[in-house]
């Protein structure tokens, strides 16, 4: 199951990597939209078909697999907009952040020419890494190992 998945897909595929996931009720079309227009991007379409069947999932930990929409809209333009944060650390107007890992790194979408690519990004040191080709190689490598921090 690559890309373009939907339906019940996202969250049998979660299920089968991790059990004890927690899901969020689906998000409206509305809240969606509204986050896209208050960032001026469109969300990739894998993440809009998630969020639409689960806004949000956390681990057994509370940990944020895949934020809810809001978090999303609220997280990037606080990140966007923080004098301090252009003080500390490269533009964040090419990344759309969409996870974090619980030690203060998070995983962002790449907004450049329709890529699908997540990158992590290190809180500490301010790089930029590829780790996946799109979100479900992130949700896959990130449960069972392969992307670690």
């Amino acid at each position: 199951m690559d890309g373009g998945m939907s339906g019940a897909v996202w969250i049998e595929r979660v299920q089968g990597l991790l059990p004890d996931a927690v899901f969020g009720r689906p998000a409206g079309a509305e809240a969606i939209a509204r986050c896209e227009q208050a960032l001026g991007v469109g969300l990739d379409e894998d993440l809009r078909a998630l969020l639409a069947e689960a806004d949000g999932i956390e681990d057994e930990y509370g940990g944020g697999l895949v934020w809810p929409v809001e978090r999303i809209r609220v997280d990037n333009q606080r990140f966007r907009a923080s004098a301090e944060f252009a003080r500390l650390y490269m533009s964040f107007d090419d990344l759309l952040f969409f996870a974090d890992a619980g030690n203060g790194d998070q995983f962002a979408f790449v907004l450049r020419h329709g890529r699908t690519d997540v990158f992590a990004w290190d809180h500490e040191n301010d790089s930029r890494r590829w780790v996946a080709p799109d979100l479900v190689k992130y949700l896959t490598w990130w449960l069972d190992g392969t992307i670690s921090l």
